[in-house]
């Protein structure tokens, strides 16, 4: 978020803070009934702004309709805004974006069962993020390790992942360090997101304050990540870089410029993960001219089409890719029907492209075209305190 906004990412999650939580105090289940096949679950992940207990809210979809109905909700600890789901599909993780616990500058992470019937939840336990406000968690392919980025304090943190899924103290912790050029949001790193390569044998991680993609070699018998420095992307000044997205068939990599409005394909090297820039264009229409600040990016299951979210425009940005080349070609601006689209997702069909809008409350659904991955607005939403995350059980280990 930009300093001279009601609140800060900083003021947010300090105000949110205060009193907020102890390790395992929530130990509460909650479940719904029985899955359908044609109802798949979701799980948003949220602000716990004022006394607000709940904070993880599990809904079902109608696949046939787009159609969102609340099942249940639980008391996740402070701020649960990024959730992960482990690739077996038996583990959710949510980072509580705090700046301070018992006195310590770190937030932490939760594992929690997933039941096999309801998709309810159950604590096992948390774990410092060894870091001020985790604002992403993800796993690697195999689900060995979970992986975290702290934004106020810039660093990325390894959490080996034991048998049941619960979560064993970091093994690693990695500094960021640098500035940018945007004095209000780059005084020094703010680590944004970590996502793993297809091989799995690298990951790469979006530095906001450094202008900056970082491609680190990971060793997964050692829980273990090896800057490569050679092989990082340097974005042009002012770009924060913030969210990340392969495509699923070409060796290309997708990031959103949060200070900028821009999404840029990097070209990443199959063997070694070494990034170069491809092409880079704006988010937002021509004529328009206001603060804007995109924060998710995805691909299409099928690598036709490329979505970025817009807050301040709030809209996604609907781009073709060229299916043997990867060059991208501005389709469709889409109002969200909201405040200040973060995460969004598409369902396990591909059918529909639902927005979190953080700021209006609301979860919006759109019917997207299979043929020209464009979105068509539909009367389906659901009205959500402070939504941020959204993740299907059915795409386990997966950031669609």
């Amino acid at each position: 978020m930009q300093e001279n906004l009601p609140l800060s990412r900083r003021e947010f999650v300090v105000a949110t803070t205060v009193g907020a939580i102890g390790l395992l105090r929530a130990t509460e289940v909650f479940a719904g009934p029985a899955a359908r096949s044609d109802e798949p679950l979701l799980y948003v992940g949220t602000y716990t702004e004022a006394a607000r207990r709940e904070g993880i809210y599990l809904l079902r979809m109608d696949s046939r309709t787009g159609a969102l109905r609340r099942v249940a909700a639980m008391d996740a600890g402070a701020n649960p805004s990024f959730l992960a789901i482990h690739p077996t599909g038996r583990t959710l993780y949510a980072v509580n974006e705090v700046t301070e616990i018992s006195g310590k500058v770190t937030g932490s992470v939760r594992s929690f069962g997933i039941d096999a019937d309801s998709g309810g939840l159950t604590l096992l336990n948390e774990q410092m993020s060894e870091g001020a406000a985790p604002c992403y968690v993800t796993t690697d392919r195999t689900g060995r390790v979970a992986l975290v980025a702290n934004y106020v304090s810039g660093t990325l943190a390894l959490l080996p992942v034991g048998d049941n899924g619960a979560l064993t103290p970091a093994s690693q912790v990695v500094q960021h360090v640098g500035t940018g050029k945007v004095a209000a949001r780059q005084e020094h790193a703010h680590a944004h997101c970590i996502i793993p390569h297809p091989s799995n044998r690298f990951m790469l991680a979006a530095d906001l304050g450094v202008d900056r993609v970082l491609v680190y070699r990971f060793d997964d018998e050692r829980r273990e990540l090896v800057h490569v420095e050679a092989s990082d992307a340097v974005t042009p000044p002012g770009t924060g870089p913030r969210h990340l997205a392969f495509h699923p068939t070409l060796p290309l990599v997708f990031v959103a410029g949060e200070l900028n409005s821009t999404v840029t394909a990097l070209r990443c090297d199959p063997a070694t993960a070494a990034l170069s820039a491809v092409q880079s264009l704006s988010t937002l229409p021509a004529a328009w001219t206001g603060e804007n600040f995109p924060a998710d990016v995805h691909v299409a299951r099928d690598g036709r089409t490329l979505y970025v979210s817009n807050r301040g425009h709030n809209s996604v940005a609907v781009f073709s890719i060229a299916p043997a080349t990867g060059v991208l070609a501005l389709q469709q601006v889409v109002s969200t029907g909201g405040d200040w689209p973060r995460n969004f997702s598409l369902d396990p069909t591909g059918r529909w492209l639902l927005v979190a809008n953080q700021r209006s409350g609301s979860v919006v659904v759109f019917e997207r075209s299979s043929e020209s991955g464009r979105l068509t607005p539909t009367s389906q939403r659901i009205e959500l305190p402070s939504p941020v995350c959204l993740r299907f059980q059915a795409q386990a280990g997966t950031t669609t």
